[in-house]
């Protein structure tokens, strides 16, 4: 298994952050390593990302679960589960209004091993991207 978190508390309320995290049409406006997203999100739509740590190529993924505005999930991978990579973001109301974000990709299956290698290191982008998204929640207000 292979695995990349990344979490911070935005000063703003979780619906906020959520309307931000679902228009993915604008990511690339304040995630530094997003250079597009494909599709809407929707329970069981397809989504397409691209990002700048593999230029021009896209990650096929399905919405897989959807809790407004609580819980987003992609899933994708190889038939079979011969591998597989899941994201999961996660939001939690704070008492003081605020949210508590985390987003977390989880690699596994038995072709991980041959594949894991090519997959770039994605802790900075992960960290961008939380970061982003507080910047950008922030600023909604």
């Amino acid at each position: 298994m292979k695995r990349y978190h990344a979490e911070t508390t935005i000063d703003a309320p979780p619906e906020r952050v959520w309307a931000v995290l679902v228009d993915t049409a604008h990511w690339p406006e304040w995630d530094p390593y997003c250079e597009k997203i494909e599709g809407q999100v929707a329970l069981g739509a397809k989504v397409k990302a691209f990002t700048k740590l593999s230029p021009g190529r896209g990650f096929a993924v399905k919405v897989s679960e959807l809790d407004e505005p609580r819980q987003m999930v992609w899933s994708g991978g190889m038939p079979l589960g011969l591998f597989k990579g899941v994201r999961t973001y996660t939001l939690e109301a704070r008492e003081d209004g605020g949210t508590d974000f985390a987003m977390t990709e989880v690699f596994s299956g038995p072709m991980l091993a041959l594949i894991g290698g090519t997959i770039p290191d994605m802790s900075e982008a992960f960290e961008a991207f939380v970061k982003g998204l507080k910047g950008r929640s922030e600023s909604k207000g």
